[in-house]
């Protein structure tokens, strides 16, 4: 897994981003508790994810921040990445940051696929 750590921070809030290819639910899976391992990603308030997947479609993980597993899926669609996970992390800093967290994660994301 690629771990681009801290991207950005925000009112508090700590945003990184992760990424690895995967094929299948399974691998998805695999990637998540993984990443999990680390004690770090494991406290995080939020591990939002999406996978394009070349059989089984599209497939995402909100991860209780609503709708940003969405915001992931759409960049991976027009990025064309198949078969690849992004997990974008958020660490809650205490201040709600309303529509500012969808910019965040394409941020992220966008980090992700430029480094790739």
């Amino acid at each position: 897994m690629v771990k681009l750590g801290h991207v950005l921070t925000d009112k508090g809030s700590k945003y990184a981003v992760s990424g690895v290819p995967a094929a299948d639910r399974r691998q998805i899976d695999a990637a998540l508790k993984a990443l999990k391992r680390d004690k770090s990603y494991a406290k995080a308030t939020h591990n939002t994810w999406a996978a394009l997947l070349s059989e089984g479609g599209a497939i995402k993980g909100d991860d209780g921040e609503s709708g940003a597993g969405m915001v992931i899926l759409r960049m991976l669609e027009r990025e064309g990445l198949h078969n690849h996970l992004v997990v974008v992390t958020r660490w809650y800093g205490g201040k709600h940051l309303g529509g500012d967290r969808f910019r965040h994660v394409q941020t992220c994301v966008r980090a992700y696929l430029d480094a790739l």
